[in-house]
């Protein structure tokens, strides 16, 4: 039956529930009927059936449209009373200007809240948790606070669930500010408790306002030889701190955290003079090998500055070489030229000739790379196109090539560097070193531009290979697959005569190291053993048997006459696979080399490079986003802290993996 034909109830009583809203009541003989404005479906309307039929209808209705999607909330919510009064206006408003808004008349008829927890349906709605659960989602997945206060946002919300208390953007400030709090308290325990020594990075953020930020990340093996790292701080520079002042700030972060006492080294972005930092530790805290591996440079930062050196050297053959590829592809007819000239060249090219991404360095590798390929077609457009003007000289071709063939190997180091978000610090050594051999060959040139260049670039680098040559060389040797041997491979292309000398000094730093580690087995922290199960008083942990311990160690090395280095480097190398595991290796090898294991676990933790993947090959900074540059200190570092900690809550990213609360349902 038609609904038009129905006839309206009369004198109906005053409707209070939003949900009619969606309904209209009309009236049959005795019976009276709710019909959905979206379906038309007809449902029981008496007022003795209540309402919940109706919301469970409007949850499944499939045709029903946003009809309260063309109102907004327009006015700002009260600090005093935390209530949000309600303003709407036509959706198609919101593309006006913000100052000059129009709004429409609209009732917004809700039904009483009982005890702040409104029955919606089957459903129990908890407003607090729905505040905590939008301030994670900002957090989790890095958007602006200020989007609580979108029109958009408003409106999504207010038809998902209309008993939602819009918030503003200070409280869902303070709400960030309350789980980054809690998350902290979490961190805290983790990294206290943990069996080994913690490696921290230094990281430097930029803003296109010149402002300065630095990140520090706790870099560590967990007890199921994972490696880990957890964002600590992100500090917000003043214009006028000085370099002491910077080190000061990084000494308190770590005190605060206390982490300093566990503090096995220090990875810096550059090569700055951070030397207060190593003092003061040096002088107050316990430091392995009087601090020879306290103090780290990135790797990934160094074959940066060595690119940017031959991309600077280039630069006049590189503009050449852009402008030759845009006159190549400025019209069709030169293109079909030019791919005659490449067959009759014999170009046998596997890339397509294409313009660099000034921003991404490598781009630039893999286009000189496409350009030479098809060197043998340019020597033809260059002789029969007098238009043709940007060529390069025969000298130029060969400087491009071979100094190419260099940033290619810079490249493939990179790649490796950045294949897994959490490297371990074996696999830098023979990437280096390969680098290192390069540049030697390259510093014996007989072109004066080559000489010249390699040389600059060597100076650099023998600054960084001085300083990290030790670490990089040491968890070389505790990779069973190379031990001592790789050492001694490379050591002979680099050093020469001088290689065995070099060689004994890498040994005998290795054993010192070790013969630290054997003073004082059974943890890396030497004030905090509660993970081995001690009783303690406050933070002083006594542990009666730690003399034993050293006693049976020194007992037990007198009887086998063999120390687990002795025995790790005398049996042979495993053998060499591309899925090996070495955290498994060590994990599964612990009991048979428990002193050696836990140097291994704080050695292989150092964070050599502090670069991401993403920034790998990116010839820029890091640049903190305009919404976190926008905050106040504290809520910027509790927001990038807080989406490090929470994402390291899941194992994996599948979405069945989330913690999510389970709602309140209310049976019936």
């Amino acid at each position: 039956m038609e609904i038009q034909a129905e006839t309206p109830a009369k004198k109906p009583k005053r409707l209070t529930s939003v949900v009619w809203n969606h309904f209209e009541r009309v009236r049959k003989a005795d019976a009276c009927y709710a019909v959905c404005v979206h379906c038309q479906k007809k449902l029981s309307g008496s007022s003795n059936s209540g309402t919940t039929h109706l919301r469970n209808h409007l949850m499944r209705c499939l045709k029903r449209s946003n009809f309260d999607v063309s109102q907004i909330l327009a006015a700002k919510r009260k600090r005093k009373d935390d209530t949000v009064s309600i303003a709407n206006v036509n959706y198609e408003d919101i593309q006006r200007k913000e100052d000059n808004p129009i709004p429409i008349a609209y009732k917004f008829d809700q039904e009483p809240k009982m005890e702040e927890t409104v029955n919606l349906g089957s459903v129990k709605f908890d407003q607090e948790r729905s505040r905590f659960d939008l301030a994670r989602m900002i957090m989790l997945h890095d958007y602006p606070p200020t989007m609580v206060e979108h029109v958009g946002f408003k409106i999504f919300v207010k038809n998902l669930q209309p008993m939602f208390e819009v918030i503003t953007t200070s409280v869902i400030e303070s709400d960030c500010l309350t789980i980054y709090s809690k998350e902290r308290q979490k961190v805290f325990e983790i990294l206290r408790n943990l069996p080994g020594r913690i490696s921290v990075s230094a990281g430097m953020w930029w803003s296109p306002e010149n402002t300065e930020y630095v990140s520090l990340t706790a870099n560590y093996i967990d007890d199921q030889w994972k490696l880990q790292k957890k964002i600590l701080n992100f500090l917000t520079l003043e214009s006028s701190q000085t370099e002491d002042s910077l080190s000061d700030l990084i000494i308190k972060c770590l005190i605060d955290w206390e982490v300093d006492r566990k503090l096995f080294s220090l990875t810096l972005d550059d090569f700055s003079s951070y030397n207060h930092i190593k003092e003061w530790f040096s002088q107050n805290r316990p430091v392995l090998k009087n601090g020879e591996l306290f103090d780290i440079r990135c790797s990934s930062h160094l074959i940066k500055s060595l690119m940017k050196d031959t991309m600077e050297s280039l630069k006049p053959m590189t503009e050449k070489i852009r402008e030759s590829i845009r006159y190549v592809k400025s019209a069709m007819s030169i293109q079909e030229k030019f791919n005659e000239f490449g067959q009759q060249a014999s170009v046998n090219a596997s890339k397509s000739l294409f313009l660099d991404n000034s921003i991404r360095w490598n781009s630039t590798y893999f286009m000189l790379e496409s350009t030479i390929e098809h060197r043998g077609a340019f020597y033809l457009l260059q002789e029969h196109d007098q238009n043709y003007t940007m060529f390069l000289s025969d000298q130029e071709w060969n400087w491009v090539v071979s100094v190419t063939s260099l940033m290619k190997l810079l490249v493939e180091v990179t790649l490796v560097f950045s294949q897994s978000n959490y490297p371990t610090a074996n696999i830098y050594f023979p990437e280096i070193c390969d680098v290192h051999i390069q540049l030697i060959d390259y510093c014996k040139s007989a072109d004066d531009f080559i000489r010249s260049l390699a040389e600059k670039m060597k100076g650099k680098f023998n600054k960084y290979w001085g300083k990290c040559g030790s670490a990089l060389a040491i968890p070389a040797i505790l990779d069973p697959r190379f031990k001592m041997k790789l050492v001694e491979y490379y050591y002979k292309q680099i050093y020469d005569s001088d290689a065995p000398d070099r060689i004994r000094e890498v040994s005998e730093g290795v054993r010192e190291l070790f013969n630290e580690y054997s003073s004082e087995p059974g943890s890396g922290d030497t004030e905090s053993t509660q993970s081995n199960g001690l009783v303690g008083t406050g933070n002083v942990v006594r542990d009666r048997l730690r003399g034993f311990d050293k006693f049976l160690n020194e007992t037990g090395n007198q009887q086998s006459g063999v120390s687990d280095l002795d025995k790790y480097l005398e049996e042979p190398v495993f053998p060499r696979n591309h899925d090996f595991n070495i955290l498994n290796w060590w994990k599964v090898h612990t009991p048979r080399y428990p002193i050696l294991s836990m140097m291994a676990r704080d050695i292989l933790g150092i964070p050599v490079s502090t670069l991401t993947p993403e920034l790998a090959f990116h010839s820029g900074g890091r640049v903190v986003d305009h919404h976190l540059r926008m905050v106040d200190p504290d809520i910027r570092q509790a927001l990038i802290c807080g989406q490090d900690w929470l994402k390291m809550e899941p194992e994996d990213t599948n979405t069945s993996s989330l913690a999510v609360v389970p709602l309140a349902v209310e049976l019936t």
